[in-house]
């Protein structure tokens, strides 16, 4: 009984580490992704910075506050490119947003908010676009 119990022990403890070293380098590369977006932001690279921030939010670990922060960037990105009426980009920004999120579900659904302001958004592109 006191080998079974040690086995036990040692399994969950594996078990443990094994789960903290996958949400660390999880956590590690949705860093390195976002700082990716950050740069390409920066130095005006569109389709770099929104494959950099939607990078970030595949890399979802829960409480993450770059999680917030990459969907707020791809949503400014949006809504700049649509103030321009470069709509296709707009499109793009708003579908990556959207599709981010839709990749990362599981269990729940993380960013049912972003998911549906960004349906609103593509739903009003797309009949602009389809008005010309």
């Amino acid at each position: 009984m006191e080998k079974v119990k040690t086995i036990a022990v040692n399994v969950a403890a594996v078990a443990l580490l094994s789960i903290i070293l996958i949400w660390g380098n999880t956590l590690y590369r949705q860093h390195v992704q976002f700082d990716k977006g950050e740069k390409a932001l920066a130095a005006g690279k569109f389709t770099a910075a929104v494959a950099g921030y939607e990078s970030a939010i595949h890399m979802y670990t829960p409480g993450s506050s770059l999680v917030e922060r990459s969907a707020q960037r791809l949503w400014e990105i949006a809504e700049t490119t649509e103030r321009s009426r470069d709509f296709a980009r707009a499109l793009i920004a708003y579908r990556s947003l959207r599709s981010s999120f839709y990749a990362v579900a599981g269990l729940y659904q993380p960013g049912k908010d972003w998911i549906e302001r960004c349906d609103a958004r593509i739903a009003a592109l797309v009949t602009l676009q389809q008005g010309k």
